[in-house]
């Protein structure tokens, strides 16, 4: 009587006396319930027997879970004391079959499940606590268990199926053969190692070759509803609790693909982008429910991508990058055992498992004797094969199995699947005490005799292989393979400064699995893995690294393809901090980055930093990129590859506050102009081939607005008007197709236009607005000097002649060239009637009020007190005096607003104000439109941008820039309504 009690090992003493006190009195209250008064000898005679008395104490005095399971289940506790463990596994297996089988619903068969877990519960745990099974009989038998539970559920799902005539079955009584629809065991269960409150990993898959679904939404449909189900009768709580909490993310592409998927889409997801932590979870898969042999089968198919026969160094050291990724501890302070995490902390299970599946997947290809799912069984085989000592394996072996077995006491207390110690010591010497030891100090040191013994193997594992660190400063895991969220990289990421690590890592696993183009190739894949750690730190010296990470993750997402950038951040990883400043201040810039990501490889050339070039600078730089033009798509090209990569070096150096607003919009002008001045000569050329030359003709570029003020932003388009003269005897050109002058002038005008807009495979060059020509939209794209001349005089409105303040020529002979300026200065200088001035501004500035309204200061060209206002200010003042005083026309607004102080048209210290509003705006202005896509909106604006800004504009603060900007905008507003005023009743 009792044997199974006494087993051959001490049973645990109990830590809680009052849990222990309680629970006898509940045991012997039992016998006063109607339903176990038939067992009222029993009850009593165990309570009295020393051997019961120890067994029920261990059980009472230390696990709330296992004393509930006791004293449910009376009569269960009976069976065990009168028959071997092995008899009573085996008559719960008959016993939970044959009542499955039998029963008419969903509901019974999840009841049956759900009682019969709970026996094996108590079962396997008083096999461990009276030491009657070794470690590999419990887990083999919660395994054993776990596939039948699935396959019983799965049998009752496919009768249900069979009879909606939803799918045809060879034989009712044995449904799942030949069926083709089967479930994968991974992790633990696959290979027979569950513990104690495991859950189950599973890939449900179906043979397209095989299966007979009839069902009228087909087979993809059909068994993503059935796998739901599956799912729903293991893990959903009942009152007789749960079976197995199910996880099923571990089939292929487990974010992107069904619950169920076809065997052809899995193959075809391993062969193209499967990932060596895959492979190494594949070493542990058998089919453990369903078609057994079509699972069988299934496996044998995907060998080759398992078990590689030759590996190339690449892939080698991808598998080192695994264990490297988990072992990055530099700097640690010792292990501790309160709050330690026995599975995937240092020393951990995890490790001895890493330890051993690296090394298969390296060699398991040529050697089949490693081709084993058990831990010890693939260690033993390792020292077999000479690959680790045979002391080396003992110790893992001894290693791994303390630390099983404490993983299932653990466990135990409380039914909850946790690998981490408690930190209090109250509740460490609890455990200490129900795994059987008197003193904590004694379990402590025993612990850590094994978690450093662990660690030194496992760092002692591909230790010639380079560190993954790339001079990163992080210490800690970095552990993105598989699908769980490591919690030590939680924390890493946590310390590093992220504030969402899930996030953090769903986005690094989308790179992991090939989500992306430039993730898809195994190669780039490897790279993007070594270059993680500093990748990771670089984001993290942001102001807000979750935004950040979240776009280099957009980033990735746009990108052609990966390899060539991967292996320049790895070449030269300061690049990184780069990027990370990028995404984390500079949205705008990250996305045109995204669009043209080779722009980096001009960051690695030593002048990226120097003083902006100047005009003289480009234009030579240009002219030899375009001496191996071969044809006109050729110039096109060669000037978007040129522009983007000097536009580029003006939006870094404006963020990293090198350059300041003059010198990047004179920069960014002139490139405009460098462009222009190149491509119009050889667009003649070009259209001279066929229409000759117009004889004695010339023809000019006016460029106004920005590019005309030199003051162009990222973004700015180009206002052009193009202006054309002749000999008044010349009509036609000289060539074997003549075209009449007008004609063309405008081919050319229309020529050039193309050139400056259209989308070619380098991408997109400038916007070009041709509204400000004379009559507009209605007037001809190029107009002749003396229709040019006549439009000036006498039918140009006011707003034409303010945009013409502007007017600068940028191509075009010098002798036409003054001609028109000279008609441009007599234009501005007409004399002009003060009210009628003053109130067709006022009247345009309402206009564009109501059009444009906003009350968001960063909105800084419509804002009231913004851009407008103040070049309205400037343009009223300029064409009021220029009939007097010539010289003070001068498009720049900061420069014009001196001239009138100095003309005496303007207040010193009024002028002063409005220059420094004027350079306040346009520095805003210049790096929102370097920086953001849309509207700036402070409550959303990476903080990152928000110092860029701060820094650029003198302010310790984005708050007191705020201030600043606000005080500004309200005292030039003020100034607008007295110097111009508002518009008279219309």
């Amino acid at each position: 009587m009792f044997d199974f009690f006494s087993g051959s090992g001490d049973l645990p003493q109990p830590y809680d006396a009052n849990r222990l006190d309680n629970g006898f009195v509940d045991w012997k209250n039992l016998t006063s319930t109607t339903r176990y008064q038939t067992l009222g000898n029993f009850i009593t005679r165990i309570a009295d027997d020393a051997t019961g008395q120890r067994y029920l104490s261990a059980i009472f005095g230390n696990s709330p879970f296992l004393a509930r399971c006791v004293l449910r289940d009376p009569e269960f506790v009976a069976e065990l004391a009168n028959a071997s463990p092995e008899d009573i596994r085996d008559t719960l297996f008959l016993r939970v079959r044959e009542e499955c089988r039998a029963a008419k619903n969903e509901a019974d068969i999840m009841k049956i499940l759900r009682q019969s877990k709970s026996r094996l519960a108590l079962l396997t745990a008083t096999a461990d606590l009276t030491g009657t099974w070794a470690l590999e009989t419990i887990t083999a038998s919660l395994s054993d268990f776990a596939s039948l539970a699935l396959n019983l559920s799965l049998e009752f799902l496919l009768r249900a199926e069979a009879a909606l005539g939803s799918i045809e079955l060879d034989d009712l009584d044995d449904p799942c053969r030949s069926s083709g629809l089967v479930v994968i065991g991974m992790g633990k269960l696959g290979a027979g190692e569950l513990n104690y409150s495991s859950d189950i990993d599973l890939i449900v898959l179906w043979d397209q070759e095989v299966v007979r679904y009839t069902g009228r939404r087909g087979p993809e449909e059909g068994f993503v509803r059935l796998t739901r189900n599956l799912v729903r009768i293991m893990q959903e709580r009942t009152a007789d609790g749960y079976v197995f909490r199910t996880d099923l993310r571990l089939r292929p592409d487990a974010g992107a693909t069904p619950v169920a998927l076809s065997m052809l889409a899995a193959e075809g997801y391993y062969e193209s982008v499967g990932q060596n932590w895959e492979r190494a979870a594949m070493i542990k898969a058998s089919p453990v429910a369903g078609d057994i042999q079509a699972g069988k089968e299934f496996l044998k198919r995907i060998s080759p991508f398992v078990w590689r026969k030759f590996l190339d160094f690449a892939a080698i050291d991808d598998i080192h990058s695994i264990k490297r990724q988990i072992n990055r501890h530099k700097g640690h302070s010792t292990v501790t055992v309160p709050g330690h995490n026995i599975k995937v902390g240092r020393g951990g299970i995890r490790e001895i498992e890493f330890f051993a599946q690296t090394q298969q997947l390296i060699a398991g290809g040529r050697d089949s004797t490693l081709r084993v799912s058990p831990t010890c069984l693939a260690l033993r085989a390792l020292a077999t094969s000479n690959r680790i000592g045979n002391d080396v394996a003992d110790q893992m072996i001894a290693s791994y199995t303390y630390l099983r077995q404490l993983e299932h006491r653990l466990q135990m207390i409380a039914d909850e699947q946790t690998q981490t110690l408690p930190s209090e010591p109250d509740s460490l010497l609890h455990l200490a005490v129900f795994f059987g030891y008197a003193e904590l100090a004694d379990f402590e040191t025993d612990l850590l005799s094994h978690l450093t013994r662990v660690e030194g193997h496992y760092a002692n594992l591909f230790e010639e292989s380079p560190d993954l660190t790339m001079d990163s400063d992080v210490a800690g895991n970095l552990v993105f393979t598989g699908t769980d969220e490591d919690p030590e990289t939680s924390t890493t990421l946590v310390n590093m400064g992220y504030s969402d690590p899930a996030t953090v890592s769903a986005a690094i696993r989308r790179w992991h699995h090939g989500r992306y183009r430039a993730t898809r190739s195994v190669r780039s894949r490897e790279l993007l893995t070594e270059l993680m750690p500093v990748l990771l730190t670089a984001l993290a010296d942001t102001a807000n690294p979750d935004a950040a990470l979240l776009k280099f993750d957009e980033f990735l997402g746009k990108l052609p393809a990966g390899v060539q950038l991967f292996s320049l951040f790895h070449a030269n990883p300061d690049l990184l901090d780069l990027v990370a400043e990028i995404m984390g201040g500079a949205p705008r810039l990250a996305e045109y980055l995204s669009r043209n990501a080779t722009l980096l490889d001009g960051v690695i050339s030593s002048d990226f930093y120097d003083h902006l070039p100047n005009q003289e600078t480009l234009r030579d730089e240009l002219e030899t990129i375009l001496a191996g033009a071969r044809d006109t798509q050729d110039v096109l090209d060669f000037v978007r590859r040129w522009s983007h990569g000097r536009r580029f070096q003006v939006g870094v150096q404006i963020l990293r506050s090198l350059a300041d607003i003059t010198q990047s919009g004179l920069c960014l002008s002139d490139m405009a102009d460098v462009a222009i001045g190149a491509m119009l000569p050889r667009l003649l050329s070009e259209l001279s081939e066929r229409h000759g030359l117009i004889p004695g003709g010339q023809f000019v570029v006016i460029a106004m607005g920005k590019l005309g003020a030199q003051e162009m932003t990222a973004g700015s388009d180009l206002d052009l008007t193009f202006v054309y003269d002749h000999p008044d005897d010349v009509s036609f050109s000289d060539g074997e197709k003549p075209l009449s002058a007008s004609e063309y002038y405008a081919r050319l005008s229309k020529r050039l236009i193309n050139a400056l807009t259209a989308m070619t495979a380098e991408g997109h060059l400038y916007d070009v607005d041709m509204r400000l020509r004379p009559s507009g939209a209605a007037g001809p794209i190029a107009v002749r000097l003396n229709g040019f001349r006549k439009y000036q005089q006498e039918e140009a409105w006011t707003w034409e002649h303010m945009a013409m303040i502007r007017a600068r020529i940028v191509a075009g002979p010098d002798e036409l060239a003054s001609k028109v300026m000279a008609v441009v200065q007599e234009a501005l200088c007409i004399s002009r009637d003060d009210e009628e001035l003053r109130n067709a501004i006022a009247d345009m500035r309402d206009r564009i009020d109501q059009e444009r309204h906003t009350k968001n200061p960063w909105s800084t060209k419509y804002v009231r007190g913004g851009v407008v206002d103040i070049e309205f200010i400037s343009q009223y003042l300029i064409l009021k005096n220029a009939t007097k005083t010539p010289e003070i026309i001068d498009g720049k607004t900061a420069r014009a607003f001196r001239k009138l102080s100095n003309a005496g048209y303007l207040d010193q210290d009024l002028a002063n104000d409005l220059i420094e509003g004027t350079m306040l705006m346009r520095t805003l202005q210049g790096i929102l439109r370097q920086t953001t896509v849309d509207v700036f909106e402070e409550s959303d604006a990476p903080e990152g941008l928000k110092s860029a800004l701060a820094k650029a504009n003198n302010e310790p603060t984005f708050e007191s820039l705020k201030i600043k900007v606000e005080e500004t905008e309200a005292h030039l507003f003020v100034q607008f309504d007295k110097i111009i005023g508002v518009p008279t009743k219309r």
